[in-house]
């Protein structure tokens, strides 16, 4: 049997040193803002700050997880985690849309409340506060943005903030139609957009971090452009038993058994397979080879230790 198990470390998606720096900052920033919302929202009554606080808070919190995550993902493997600690960052992103899931339960909650029993709010406080949470939430975007790419754990960050500051547009918009038509219920109503927004922007960040928790195929990976890359290899007649997983939210491995009928080329044959997976985002991969045609055994196909 050959067994070839080796890393691409030059293809690997390593998490940049700075990123913990930006997480830090932006934890600072944004629960900074909340302490702030949150003694407006209550000194004015204004479910629509309170609301839009608390699911800020649960961003701070989601920052830290992420950022933790993060520094587990650093640490080596042992005879316990082979692989090291790389999947807490997808249960932590896990964790993440769990979170904005029971805020947006209970943003829906209040906002019913509301609706039934409107009070007075101001709407020069809300339009103020919720102005700053514009400023707050997009630098902390810009600041997310460029590592957001391939990385889920920092994707649910940056789409949290993205949207907090979409939310923070719209809570200004509801302080300013208070001020000029008293329409308080607007606050409500603003409350109630809020955990759709939330909703929305979560779906696919809850259905990612779940498939990839269960051992799916990323949805970075494309199985079946990868399966006709391996057919289409010199040397390959025939392949089976490919299976695709993520090691973390920048890392992805896979297992394969490759069918070749010339021993000689088979660490050609090795490495042209590693680099064609490495090239579309498998970075570990282990390959098992097997001989058609094989003369010793009364079978087919038979395997040989390289």
């Amino acid at each position: 049997m050959s067994h070839d198990h080796h890393h691409l470390h030059g293809h690997h998606h390593h998490v940049p040193a700075s990123l913990s720096t930006v997480f830090i900052l932006c934890i600072v920033l944004n629960l900074l803002f909340v302490f702030i919302e949150a003694g407006v929202g209550f000194r004015y009554n204004s479910l629509g700050l309170l609301s839009d606080a608390g699911h800020n808070l649960s961003d701070v919190f989601s920052l830290l997880l992420s950022l933790f995550a993060i520094q587990m993902a650093k640490r080596h493997g042992n005879k316990h985690f082979t692989y090291g600690y790389k999947k807490s960052t997808v249960l932590a992103s896990l964790v993440n849309a769990i979170i904005l899931l029971v805020a947006v339960g209970g943003i829906l909650i209040e906002s019913i409340y509301k609706l039934r029993n409107p009070e007075q709010v101001s709407g020069e406080a809300i339009s103020w506060t919720a102005g700053a949470g514009i400023i707050i939430n997009g630098i902390t975007a810009l600041l997310l943005m460029k590592n957001q790419g391939h990385d889920l754990n920092v994707k649910g960050a940056f789409l949290h903030m993205a949207m907090d500051t979409l939310v923070s547009l719209g809570v200004v918009i509801s302080g300013i139609i208070i001020i000029y038509t008293g329409f308080v219920i607007i606050d409500a109503l603003v409350s109630l957009a809020i955990a759709c927004i939330i909703l929305v922007s979560t779906w696919n960040l809850l259905k990612e971090s779940l498939y990839l928790s269960l051992d799916a195929v990323p949805e970075s990976v494309n199985l079946d452009e990868i399966g006709e890359a391996i057919s289409k290899t010199s040397g390959v007649e025939s392949w089976h038993h490919l299976h695709v997983w993520a090691v973390s939210t920048t890392e992805n491995a896979a297992t394969v058994h490759v069918v070749i009928s010339e021993p000689v080329r088979m660490s050609d044959i090795k490495h042209e397979l590693k680099h064609t997976l490495a090239e579309r985002g498998i970075s570990h991969s282990t390959i098992e080879f097997e001989f058609s045609g094989c003369p010793c055994c009364d079978t087919d196909n038979c395997c040989y230790e390289l």
